[in-house]
């Protein structure tokens, strides 16, 4: 490639294979419709990008990203201080507002226990959610992690954290999706729903 295209083009499309599941030949077609169809637009990405790059910062107070030094989740007085959900990502945030089912406040680790990556405790600014357990007052602790090992892992390190300051820890629940039909449902997913079960209550006919 390097021989076919100018030394420009070739540090652009170079660039864009930064982006996450963006290959060699996906980064070529992002390069040629930029130069070639989109200009303007590629000068537009290019301002907002270095705007974001210089102005973006993680949240004081629970690491979501943000420009303000608190972000608008826990700037705002609307929000549920008894309950704190602690996730992964900024998109896990957006997935659950979206629900429209939770109302509290967020702790976002940017990531997941991960030993073979270098991330561990430090990484997931957990001394910064520890003190957030002790200086806060709230009821429960919503863990909202993946359903993966590393997930698993870090919902118990953040409940031990949780129940060493004497609050409530509960795992969002996995299992069965809504319409889903048991035949389509992996052994997995399966599993967790029949670990999850919970009971129902029968009320009395009339009531």
């Amino acid at each position: 490639m390097a021989d076919v295209y100018s030394p420009l083009l070739n540090q652009l499309i170079e660039a864009l294979q930064c982006l996450p599941g963006v290959g060699v030949k996906s980064a070529q077609r992002m390069a040629f419709h930029l130069l070639d169809k989109d200009r303007d637009g590629a000068g537009r990405l290019a301002a907002v990008l270095d705007s974001a790059m210089r102005s973006i910062r993680n949240c004081e107070r629970c690491r979501m990203l943000t420009e303000e030094a608190l972000c608008r989740f826990c700037a705002s007085d609307r929000r549920d201080a008894s309950q704190l959900c602690v996730i992964e990502t900024p998109a896990d945030l957006l997935a659950l507002e979206q629900s429209g089912a939770y109302r509290g406040r967020y702790f976002v680790l940017m990531g997941h226990l991960s030993p073979i990556d270098g991330i561990g405790p430090s990484e997931l600014g957990l001394e910064l959610l520890e003190r957030r357990l002790a200086t806060e007052r709230f009821g429960e602790v919503v863990l909202a992690t993946s359903v993966t090992v590393e997930g698993d892992a870090t919902a118990h390190l953040v409940a031990t954290l949780a129940h060493k300051h004497g609050l409530r820890a509960s795992r969002i629940a996995y299992g069965v999706p809504v319409g889903g039909e048991l035949e389509y449902i992996d052994g997995g997913t399966l599993a967790r729903a029949l670990t999850g079960r919970r009971e129902i209550v029968a009320h009395p006919e009339g009531d």
